[in-house]
């Protein structure tokens, strides 16, 4: 069986769910520490300008994980990201269809940063035609918390006898002391797809939404071509 583990984003890019695609079980990791700057809390989409970032403002402080990261609802976050997505996105073929889905996860009150990422991910497996796909929270398995062991105590408690990583493993886990471990390593292979956007010139690595937006039901599908195995 084929696990692949990722912390949950917010409005993740289509690498994300190529990821998803390819392994049997998605397991969210939401039991490492908050990065500060990624994309635990912000994404991109395209904009007549160019791209923008949409943030979430979180109440993060040092070293909390990314389960424990609060939002911060002092400011009308949620509005103005749907204000930039209808903004941005209305003309676009498969708008209407998809945005009060996005809409009705966005409009709840969230607390928790990980929670709304959750939410928000589950939504678009929905849309995406995937929802059946298993997935767990690594905070419901007993992992230890250095970051190579961490994964292969995952791997073990799922019974998975290989582990879908991303193309950057190297850069944050023991990739000799994994190979050790029994469990089989894989690297995803993808290739990010080029496919119809709203203004000028393709812009790569949004958010989901973009694609979702512009080509709907055909997305999962886009998505599958840009797998191109794995290694």
């Amino acid at each position: 069986m084929i696990v692949a583990i990722h912390q949950p984003q917010y409005l993740p890019w289509l690498g994300y769910f190529g990821k998803m695609l390819q392994a049997d079980l998605f397991c969210y990791l939401d039991t490492v520490q908050y990065k500060k700057n990624e994309w635990q809390n912000r994404n991109r989409i395209k904009t007549a300008r160019g791209w923008q970032w949409l943030t979430v403002p979180v109440t993060y402080r040092y070293p909390q994980k990314i389960g424990e990261v609060g939002i911060d609802n002092t400011g009308d976050w949620a509005r103005k990201h749907l204000q930039a997505l209808l903004t941005n996105y209305r003309r676009a073929p498969f708008f209407e269809r998809y945005f009060q889905a996005i809409e009705a996860v966005l409009s709840r009150r969230w607390e928790s940063v990980s929670a709304l990422n959750l939410s928000l991910i589950e939504c678009i497996r929905g849309i995406l035609g995937i929802a059946d796909k298993p997935a767990v929270r690594a905070s419901a398995i007993s992992a230890s918390d250095e970051p190579t062991e961490r994964l292969i105590d995952i791997c073990r408690s799922l019974k998975a006898d290989t582990y879908l990583a991303g193309a950057g493993a190297n850069d944050y886990m023991d990739v000799e002391r994994f190979a050790r471990s029994g469990v089989r390593l894989l690297i995803q292979a993808f290739e990010h797809p080029v496919y119809p956007q709203r203004f000028d010139g393709f812009v790569p690595q949004l958010s989901i939404m973009d694609l979702i937006f512009n080509c709907g039901p055909e997305s999962a599908a886009v998505i599958q071509a840009a797998n191109r195995g794995m290694e």
